[in-house]
């Protein structure tokens, strides 16, 4: 087995629209941060997925696409662009994985309910083995996030870092 991290849509721009998601949000960081720093260790991709949406003026170069400085993502890392919600749909996602050598991708980030079960299934659909970290993805609605870890295959932190030590 091979992973990379996904870290999907945690971009300024979903900062501050209501307290419960920035709450979601910076709870999710505290996971994912930690996930970066044993990937980097392990000298496994870390891949920034950042939601493209010009109605919305969310694209390159404006300062709510980008990510918050509390996360721990370089401009090192692996950065790919998405318009629709499967992170995987007409991008160059797939094709870098298997660039990499990846079989399994550990899916981070925001909104639990939509990007991410949306990569998820895409991750199925191209034969990677997709799982979900919990706790480090991020939604508008508790019980959702419970929900998307519930009904998919996750991982705990302490478990994946047993795992790949």
């Amino acid at each position: 087995m091979k992973p990379a991290l996904l870290v999907i849509d945690v971009q300024k721009a979903f900062f501050g629209l209501n307290p419960v998601m920035t709450q979601s949000l910076n709870d999710a960081i505290e996971y994912i941060n930690p996930t970066i720093k044993l990937f980097r260790k392990k000298q496994l991709p870390v891949i920034c997925i950042q939601h493209i949406d010009e109605n919305d003026d969310l694209v390159p170069g404006q300062e709510k696409f980008e990510v918050p400085d509390s996360l721990h993502i370089l401009p090192s890392d692996v950065h790919i662009h998405k318009i629709y919600g499967n992170a995987f749909n007409k991008t160059p996602l797939t094709e870098t994985l298997r660039d990499l050598g990846v079989d399994t991708v550990i899916i981070t980030g925001f909104c639990a309910e939509y990007c991410i079960t949306s990569t998820y299934r895409g991750a199925m659909d191209v034969d990677l083995t997709p799982v979900i970290l919990r706790s480090a993805i991020a939604s508008d609605s508790l019980e959702n996030i419970k929900f998307v870890e519930d009904i998919h295959d996750s991982v705990t932190f302490g478990a994946l870092k047993k795992f790949l030590e």
